[in-house]
């Protein structure tokens, strides 16, 4: 929905609020025509209905106001004697047209001075739980949001169970774009497993102000640009989703608008200078680890555990792959790698066992040789280990199409990608047939353009053009465990309407948190710790609950001192 639709939209609404209400409006010693002017016609509702003129605010943020709405039409039907349960569920069913029929066919009285007091428990207990959910809603969509780690493509930066407050705030809170929403959910309801929205009415991109920019290093929220799924981690048909309803990534940006972005054995470059990362920041990446013999399980414990380790390596003769197509076979299997050593070539893989690798590839299995996920400063504390002959980073030099721009005009890879241009909004490139593959979601998915190409001519909006000037700024994000973290390098740009926020505090940890509740342990060094900043992160627990414990005491004391002063 454009402005101007929207527009039309409000005007719809006013007319209905006219229609249904004036009477009402003159029963309470208004003018009829005082239900027609938009905004000032809520201010003089809520001197009506007896509420503080600060609720016209909550009527037009979105999301809110749909559960203001259904409070106003209580109140509204009240504040003319119609108290019984059934007017109250015969308003909250017809959507608020039950005030039609009370406007017109009723012969009621304005009540100037009812009582705003719950005339039972239940309806007191409705009364707070409604009011908590709205202030709890605008602190979720505007403010802070709680987000939980759930895939391991920032270690070591941010773990699977960290559970963080997200700040809206920092970039500005970006306001709701879907109208039509349950509260303080995102894309399904929980328990239910349908959908939480409505695609339309939808709202034009807004963003409020903010206090910073998104910049190179900052750990970043957003709506993942490629989903197309209902419920995350589920695979199913391809769905057409409102921005706001995507599915929460969090990433760390490595390239912003105008930067010249490239990848050289798994390091990013900006501007052909290699990216300089926060101290806090820790990369892993597969290192190929050469033992003096077979790689055992003290050899495992030493390098970390079987959390690190990624797979053996495969050694595959050079002539069994020429034998049946295998190498042709090998480059549309994404999930195997290789590295070359020599006249040997040597496999790795992720998704087969030893058995099925070594039976598809007539390979032997290395048992001395393997790959670990790990740092570089790591790797070379482990390369000092009597029982290793080296330690390797493993970088990938097959090409892979499912790289972005998926396209095998760029045979490029995880770890040698590039270079691209990351757009800037305002700035005009020259477009052909042999770039468009970096540019056509953004034509026409981000920014809605009809796009065609008939031989070397490209099309938009039905005009041939050779240049296309971009109306958004656009991120480039990447998890820092480079070997297992799916990133803009599969998906691509990250539109700057698709920027949620920052991650700025990790208020509980829990370790084992994919292996079942009664498996959790809570990481304590992690709780009350800061995202960002330089250094360790070092934890603030212990002084909040001193804070915590010191409250308690002066409540105790003042609450003490207030009984005596009494007697």
């Amino acid at each position: 929905m454009n402005g101007t639709q929207w527009l039309v939209f409000i005007l719809v609404i006013q007319v209905i609020h006219f229609l249904g209400t004036w009477k009402l409006y003159v029963k309470a010693g208004r003018k009829a025509w005082e239900a027609a002017i938009p905004v000032y016609n809520a201010i003089v509702l809520m001197q009506i209905i007896n509420r503080p003129k600060w609720w016209v605010i909550l009527l037009f943020i979105p999301i809110i106001n749909l559960l203001m709405f259904p409070v106003i039409w209580v109140e509204t039907i009240r504040s003319y004697g119609k108290n019984t349960l059934l007017d109250t569920w015969l308003v909250l069913l017809t959507l608020g047209f039950y005030i039609y029929y009370v406007n017109y066919a009723l012969d009621v009285k304005y009540i100037e001075n009812r009582s705003l007091q719950p005339k039972t428990i239940a309806g007191e207990w409705v009364s707070s739980i409604v009011f908590a959910v709205v202030a709890a809603s605008i602190v979720h969509t505007y403010f802070i949001q709680p987000y939980v780690i759930p895939t391991p493509s920032l270690e070591k930066t941010l773990l699977v169970g960290d559970f963080l407050f997200v700040s809206k705030f920092h970039y500005g809170a970006r306001t709701p774009m879907t109208t039509v929403a349950a509260p303080m959910v995102h894309d399904t309801i929980p328990g239910l497993n349908i959908k939480s929205y409505l695609n339309k009415p939808q709202l034009p991109y807004f963003r409020l102000p903010g206090f910073t920019k998104v910049k190179k290093n900052d750990i970043v929220v957003f709506s993942w640009p490629a989903d197309t799924v209902y419920k995350f981690f589920v695979k199913e048909k391809g769905v057409l989703k409102p921005i706001d309803k995507k599915s929460n990534y969090v990433k760390r940006c490595v390239g912003t608008p105008g930067d010249m972005l490239s990848i050289k054995n798994g390091d990013v470059y900006i501007d052909d200078k290699k990216l300089k990362l926060s101290d806090r920041a820790k990369p892993e990446f597969f290192h190929v680890v050469t033992a003096k013999t077979d790689i055992a399980n003290q050899l495992l414990r030493d390098l970390g555990g079987i959390n690190t380790f990624s797979g053996y390596i495969f050694r595959i003769p050079k002539t069994a792959l020429l034998q049946d197509n295998a190498e042709e076979i090998l480059k549309t299997r994404t999930s195997l790698e290789y590295i070359k050593a020599d006249s040997i070539y040597n496999y790795y893989t992720g998704n087969f066992s030893s058995q099925n690798a070594a039976s598809f590839l007539k390979a032997e299995n290395v048992k001395n040789m393997a790959l670990f996920n790990m740092t570089d400063e790591e790797a070379k504390n482990y390369a000092s280990n009597p029982a290793i002959t080296s330690v390797t980073r493993f970088s990938q030099n097959l090409a892979d199409t499912s790289i972005f721009p998926q396209s095998s005009s760029y045979p490029w890879n995880v770890d040698n990608f590039g270079p691209i241009y990351i757009p800037e909004a305002g700035k005009t490139i020259d477009l052909t047939v042999e770039t468009l593959p970096f540019y056509k979601k953004i034509i026409k998915d981000y920014e809605h353009h009809t796009l065609s190409v008939s031989g070397n001519q490209i099309l938009i909006d039905g005009k041939a053009t050779n240049t296309y000037t971009f109306a958004k700024n656009y991120y480039w994000m990447m998890g820092d465990n480079r070997h297992k973290s799916e990133d803009s390098r599969f998906w691509g740009y990250v539109p700057e309407d698709h920027i949620v926020g920052t991650p700025i505090f990790i208020w509980m940890s829990f370790d084992n948190f994919t292996e079942g509740v009664k498996n959790w342990s809570i990481r304590w060094d992690r709780v009350f710790t800061t995202v960002n900043g330089e250094g360790e992160p070092v934890s603030y627990f212990k002084y909040f609950l001193l804070l915590l414990g010191g409250y308690f005491v002066f409540d105790f004391i003042r609450k003490k001192r207030k009984t005596t002063s009494k007697k």
